[in-house]
């Protein structure tokens, strides 16, 4: 085995956050549920793990999973029904029925429901500052049980479960744990005439008019799904603040969003806006349409986090694809800090009737997650430390390259809606799609912005 494929990458993120993801060969399969075994994936094939047979109450239960997995392609959905077919072999008083929407719907779904209170047993929330309102209204209920049995808390990369965590108490569970990178087609980039990945801001700008003179859309994006522009707009942020923390220094009170840095951003973001970077019609793009632009070559890049790996491997251009750094922005910032992302996370409902099938369920779902996930070659942004030679099981270049960029992190923030309070991020998500509409003044945007966040501190 390569040394590449059997480094252990440990991660230090926004200087609090450690992620140790250990790439090591391993021969042994893991067929059971107990403490003493180890939960993470391997190599080999197998079947996933048990759950002990006092999960059995013998009563007819079924129990509604609301989930953010709606593309049948994609490799997480079939690792979640794959987890879910088995659990309710082993279980047969047990029904698991799927609840699945895309992650704008998923997410107003979700705050109508909190409203009647009426939210399904298992459901999936946003970390940190997104979730905060529904442990505030006591809407879910503490996990460190689940946690705690079968020796699951210790398959979980280090830290990562402080954006989950509450007053002492995890409210739910990471599905992943990522970066955001960009990804590129390698055939329209040469097509286009462009040798290497952006170094720059500028270059960037240069290889969009070069990409656009050949008839190829730049980089797709699914902004009708406001999130994804904001991704790209704060790895802007990231850059032109020289670093991070700009929101974490708006909230402390020693920035406003009128700062230089914030005005840069947005100028620099309409410019890749103006340079026609994206397809037309973005803001009637999802998010899902937009990866499919990517995956189909019909765009020639695509922007977004790590976990769109897998996906991207199983795709028509699977073996096409590189990924890079963003780009530094006028002289300014490190390519070694990226935007993290870690993951949307499983949470189970307080009024629910079946709690504790909810638990148990849990509980097995996420102790075969990484096993599962490592088999659909779909390793990359596990929240949990993932045993295997990649190499070896057949993954990619494209996803052992990027799992080398885990190992260069040097820092980052966390999105914007996972930093700042509801009313805030939703007035930032409208303030930025409007900007794919219409080219706005910087500087308007910026007050906007903090008219929003003094309106809601």
């Amino acid at each position: 085995m390569d040394t590449k494929s059997k480094k252990a990458l440990t991660i230090a993120v926004a200087g609090a956050l450690t992620l140790s993801l250990a790439a090591c060969g391993s021969n042994n399969s893991n067929n059971s549920g107990d403490a003493s075994a180890s939960p993470s994936a391997s190599a080999g094939g197998s079947q996933p793990a048990s759950s002990t047979p006092s999960a059995d109450s013998g009563k007819k239960v079924k129990l509604t999973f609301q989930n953010i997995y709606v593309d049948p392609n994609t490799p997480t959905y079939k690792t979640a029904h794959q987890i879910v077919e088995q659990y309710q072999k082993e279980h047969p008083n047990i029904t698991i029925e799927f609840d699945s929407l895309n992650t704008d719907q998923q997410k107003q779904k979700l705050k109508t429901q909190a409203a009647s209170k009426e939210i399904p047993d298992i459901t999936m929330v946003n970390p940190a500052a997104q979730m905060k309102p529904f442990v505030d209204a006591n809407l879910f209920v503490p996990l460190n049980d689940v946690l705690d049995k079968n020796g699951l808390r210790d398959t979980y990369q280090s830290g990562l479960l402080d954006y989950y965590s509450f007053n002492g108490n995890t409210y739910a569970l990471p599905d992943g744990n990522n970066i955001e990178v960009v990804y590129y087609n390698k055939d329209l980039f040469q097509q286009a005439g462009i040798s290497a990945p952006p170094a720059t801001f500028d270059e960037l700008l240069a290889d969009v008019k070069a990409l656009k003179a050949k008839g190829i859309t730049p980089m797709a994006v699914g902004e009708k799904d406001t999130w994804t522009g904001s991704f790209i707009f704060m790895n802007i942020l990231l850059r032109t603040n020289g670093g991070p923390g700009f929101l974490k220094d708006v909230v402390d009170g020693k920035k406003t969003f009128e700062d230089p840095a914030f005005i840069e951003a947005v100028e620099r973001f309409q410019d890749l806006i103006q340079a026609g970077a994206f397809e037309e019609g973005a803001t009637a793009v999802d998010a899902d349409s937009g990866r499919n632009l990517f995956t189909t070559g019909k765009a020639a890049m695509y922007m977004l986090g790590t976990w769109e790996t897998g996906s991207i491997d199983a795709s028509p251009i699977g073996g096409k694809v590189a990924a890079f750094q963003f780009p530094t922005v006028d002289g300014k910032g490190d390519i070694n800090q990226f935007m993290l992302a870690p993951g949307t996370g499983y949470a189970i409902a307080a009024n629910s009737e079946h709690i504790q099938e909810a638990k148990d369920f849990l509980n097995y779902y996420c102790l075969n997650f990484p096993k599962v996930q490592f088999e659909q070659k779909n390793a990359v942004g596990l929240p949990q430390k993932v045993d295997g030679d990649l190499k070896a099981a057949g993954y990619s270049d494209l996803a052992i390259s990027v799992m080398d960029l885990f190992g260069k992190v040097s820092g980052g923030d966390i999105s914007f809606d996972n930093t700042m309070n509801p009313a805030v991020s939703q007035a930032h998500l409208t303030s930025l799609q409007n900007l794919f509409v219409q080219k706005v003044d910087a500087a308007q945007v910026a007050k906007e912005h903090q008219t929003a966040f003094e309106a809601n501190k």
